[in-house]
């Protein structure tokens, strides 16, 4: 019977053990592309809606928001969105805050006392205040658009990769817009429900009637009213009642890059600085 040298039986035992790890990391990775191709195929099966890309005035590194548009969207939700969908999140006092449509004290005061809400000390409904938030509605069992802009990506990119959004952002908007913009005036009734057609609908068939026509709102400061000027007006709303301190973050970005650049280039100077020396013995 042969003997085997110690160190050759060690070999073996790493060599077997290797090609039994081997074997794992070539089916953990099998497994986490067949999981990966389930989940884009499932991706691209939901996203079939289409959504338009609108030219917006917050989008790219130096956007900001329209404070004009702002306002006009907040009338459209007030006069048009605000019957189904409520704002949860977003506090009255808000409305005045730099960034967003900076209405004055008295106009946010005036606009608070337009919604009830109820009050968390006494449990009674009264005029709101700026210190209250927008009430939700639960009438219809519609979905609150307090955070609709961030919740739904416009944009996914070949594959559900979401190379789009890195290039056209989330498109958060431009779905909203696209949603009330893409009715097509066909309807059908399923299991007794009434559905409307809609092209940027994931299924292409929605329950929420057309909310917006031609002229209904009438606009303070004279701008076209027609369905895609609102819908584009009520989306630049919604976007900042999601991230309404999207400007301030974008500031407090670029003094970060540029404290970055600043101290990248005093690093190198002074590398610079401290080796010049040696490297002139060399």
């Amino acid at each position: 019977m042969p003997i085997t040298h110690p160190k050759t039986h060690l070999r073996l035992r790493l060599n077997e053990q290797n090609k039994g790890t081997d074997e794992m990391i070539k089916n953990s990775i099998l497994a986490a592309l067949v999981a990966f191709g389930l989940g884009t195929g499932a991706t691209n099966a939901a996203g079939t809606g289409h959504t338009e890309d609108f030219a917006f005035s917050f989008e790219g590194p130096f956007g900001k928001f329209d404070v004009h548009q702002l306002q006009r969207g907040l009338q459209v939700y007030k006069e048009v969105c605000s019957a189904c969908h409520g704002l949860r999140q977003v506090a009255f006092r808000a409305l005045a805050e730099p960034g967003g449509p900076q209405l004055e004290a008295e106009q946010v005061k005036a606009f608070a006392a337009l919604f009830d809400v109820t009050d968390a000390e006494t449990g009674e409904t009264r005029p709101g205040r700026p210190s209250d938030k927008f009430p939700a509605n639960t009438a219809v069992g519609a979905p609150d658009l307090s955070l609709m802009a961030k919740a739904r990506a416009g944009f996914h990119g070949p594959m559900g990769l979401g190379i789009n959004q890195i290039v056209q952002g989330m498109g958060g908007a431009e779905y909203i817009a696209s949603i009330l913009t893409g009715f097509t005036g066909e309807e059908k009734t399923q299991a007794g429900v009434t559905l409307y057609e809609n092209h940027a609908f994931s299924s292409g068939w929605i329950s929420m009637n057309p909310p917006l026509e031609d002229g209904a709102v009438e606009y303070r400061d004279g701008h076209p009213n027609s369905v895609e000027h609102m819908a584009e007006d009520v989306s630049a709303f919604l976007m900042w009642a999601a991230e309404p301190k999207m400007m301030a973050r974008k500031n407090t970005g670029f003094l970060a890059v540029a404290f970055m650049v600043l101290l990248t280039s005093l690093l190198y100077l002074s590398n610079k600085k401290l080796w010049a020396g040696p490297k002139r013995k060399d």
